[in-house]
């Protein structure tokens, strides 16, 4: 139990339905759809589309998504892949004839076609009770009247809103500057998106007069995407990846998620006693930093399109062992090809269980801070930027090609503790997320923490050649990792936001929110 006379969050427990999500009025939306008979597919997507309103530097209409689920009654993991593929017109040559070495990230043409809409209607109709109307419903009425911003939210604001076009502008901020906190903040003409597609399906989104505002604003901005592009878009059901650390399994979205990334990273974790070291100290703080460098640059290497990928070689014990061997245990290396570009750390997720047990793992994005930062005239649509995922290298696995997708940051996660799967759980924060994933792992199964302080605890992550620490570090934790030889920087923002709920034997559910985000743990 914590210290009750300090600041801090006690679980969240409950009987009959749970959601944690990163914004009330997501986990209320969520909560709402339980109560009105909607399972936890229906809830998902209702807190997920809500958090376009309430979070719209993270997520939103033109976004991509992924979820992992279990039904209920059952033992099996299931996952759907909801993330765009490039335009028909994608040309890397090009852009390396212009000189060009990366995806800009306000580029058109770092925007693959948004595939968040045919995910929430494909996902409704495999898993959903109610039906997307019904989901829908809740986000619909918050679009149109609005949301008071919260603290966060106004932060991002404050920090992303030099991304936005003068016509995302015009919708984002119809005063000419970022709403502040307290203040409504509404966008009207996305509601009617919604309502077309809650009375038309997705097919209102990739058709007609809306997909005509996106190509017009991508194509006025240089981008090859066509109404052909958008007409073709679909997700994918796919089979799950399955790691294990310490008699848990863990449960991933295989590429072009990099999910991989994270059971590599526990792979290479077992070759150390952690439960040995400091929860909070310098020695774990090092060994998991050496070990994120490693596997992301196995990342970069390997993971791609599902078509191309290699996610078979980043779950393999015997390349975990191989690069774990290459940690030194008390002094930092460089190691070239790893986490570099610009921050991206513009995610919400969502996880619900319902009274039957049905459990969702749901997590939505634009990527970088309101996305590409382009927006469509009509109905202030925010275009995503995944296609910076992409290389341009020749040859590459992830090289930039019509019809592909791009490696994706954003993975949802589900454990089995005891052999039944029974905690959803997500880490958002860009590239940070397998990472999270690992350190969330290690904090439960190494030393035994509720999902509520395996959150709570102080995060560091290797980026651009520095390691950025939080201030829930001990100064002299510092100070041993620069004697280490760690060059050390505050992160830009708090590094992620995760949520989780865990099922007990018992059935009851036990949840955990991040505070360096709005959000909570809310139940009935």
């Amino acid at each position: 139990m914590r210290d009750l006379e300090l600041p801090g969050r006690s679980p969240v427990w409950a009987d009959n339905g749970l959601c944690a999500t990163s914004h009330p009025i997501g986990a209320n939306a969520a909560l709402d759809v339980l109560k009105r008979g909607g399972n936890a597919m229906d809830a998902a997507i209702a807190g997920a589309v809500a958090l376009g309103v309430c979070e719209p530097a993270m997520c939103g209409l033109a976004g991509d998504c992924f979820a992992l689920v279990k039904p209920a009654g059952s033992t099996q993991v299931l996952s759907y892949n909801g993330s765009g593929r490039a335009a028909a017109g994608a040309d890397a040559a090009a852009m390396r004839a212009e000189g060009l070495s990366e995806i800009p990230d306000g580029d058109a043409r770092a925007v693959t076609i948004p595939g968040a809409i045919a995910a929430f209607d494909e996902m409704s109709a495999l898993w959903g009770k109610l039906g997307l109307a019904d989901s829908l419903a809740p986000a619909i009425s918050y679009f149109e009247a609005g949301v008071p911003v919260h603290s966060r939210v106004a932060y991002d604001f404050a920090n992303g809103h030099g991304r936005l076009d003068a016509t995302a502008a015009r919708h984002l901020m119809p005063q000419g500057k970022p709403p502040v906190e307290g203040e409504r903040f509404a966008l009207p003409g996305q509601a009617e998106v919604l309502r077309r597609i809650a009375r038309d399906g997705a097919k209102a989104f990739y058709e007609g007069e809306v997909a005509e505002d996106m190509v017009a604003a991508l194509q006025a901005a240089g981008g090859p995407q066509t109404l052909d592009d958008f007409a073709a878009a679909k997700g994918m059901q796919a089979e799950t990846i399955q790691g294990s650390y310490k008699g848990a399994a863990l449960y991933e979205h295989p590429p072009n998620g990099q999910g991989a990334t994270a059971i590599l990273m526990l792979n290479m974790l077992s070759h150390f006693d952690l439960s040995s070291m400091d929860p909070f100290g310098a020695e774990r703080a090092h060994v998991e930093a050496e070990a994120a460098k490693l596997a992301y640059a196995a990342r970069n290497r390997f993971i791609a399109d599902p078509a191309t990928a290699d996610a078979a070689k980043l779950m393999d014990p015997a390349f975990a062992a191989e690069l774990a061997a290459a940690i030194d245990p008390k002094r930092a290396q460089s190691v070239p090809d790893q986490i570099s570009g610009a921050p991206h750390r513009d995610t919400v997720y969502i996880t619900v269980v319902d009274r039957d047990r049905m459990a969702v793992s749901l997590i939505y994005s634009v990527f970088h801070s309101f996305g590409s930062g382009i927006g469509t005239d009509k109905f202030g649509l925010v275009l995503h930027n995944r296609g910076c995922g992409f290389t341009l290298e020749e040859g590459h696995g992830n090289m930039l090609a019509p019809g592909k997708r791009p490696l994706h940051t954003i993975i949802p996660a589900m454990l089995a503790e005891d052999g039944t799967p029974n905690l959803p759980f997500g880490v958002m924060g860009g590239q940070y997320q397998a990472a999270g994933h690992a350190r969330f792992v290690t904090n439960l199964r190494d030393y035994g923490l509720s999902p509520q302080e395996a959150i709570d605890a102080p995060r560091a992550f290797p980026s651009g050649g520095k390691l950025q620490i939080e201030r829930g570090y001990a100064p002299e934790v510092a100070a041993k990792l620069q004697e280490m030889g760690h060059e050390l920087t505050p992160p830009p923002a708090p590094i992620g936001g995760a949520q989780a709920i865990r099922i007990h034997p018992s059935g009851v559910m036990e949840a955990g929110s991040d505070p360096r985000k709005d959000g909570c743990a809310i139940g009935y």
